[in-house]
C-alpha cells in the first residue's frame, strides 16, 4: 500500500471520525472502502452511458424482439 496525504474538510472529518468510531475500523480503511465504493458505482454508470450510447446509435428495430414473446412466461397474479 502506499501512504498519502489528503485535505479533508474538518466537518466532514468529523463525520467519517464518528463512521470509523460506529464501525469499529479506522479511518485509513473507512476511507479505503468509501473509495472503492465510489469507484464502482462510477464505473457502472460508464457502463451505462455506454449502453445507452450503443442503443443510440443502434436503436432497436420494431419487431427484432418479436420471436422472444411466445417464450416469456408471465404469472396470473
Amino acid at each position: 500500500m502506499k501512504t498519502i496525504q489528503m485535505t479533508i474538510d474538518e466537518t466532514l472529518l468529523g463525520q467519517v471520525d464518528a463512521a470509523v468510531l460506529a464501525q469499529n475500523t479506522n479511518r485509513s480503511a473507512f476511507i479505503r472502502q468509501a473509495l472503492e465504493q465510489v469507484l464502482h458505482q462510477w464505473h457502472i454508470r460508464e457502463l451505462e452511458r455506454q449502453h445507452a450510447e450503443g442503443y443510440a446509435r443502434q436503436p432497436v428495430e420494431p419487431g427484432e424482439f418479436d420471436i422472444w414473446l411466445d417464450e416469456q412466461a408471465w404469472s396470473e397474479a
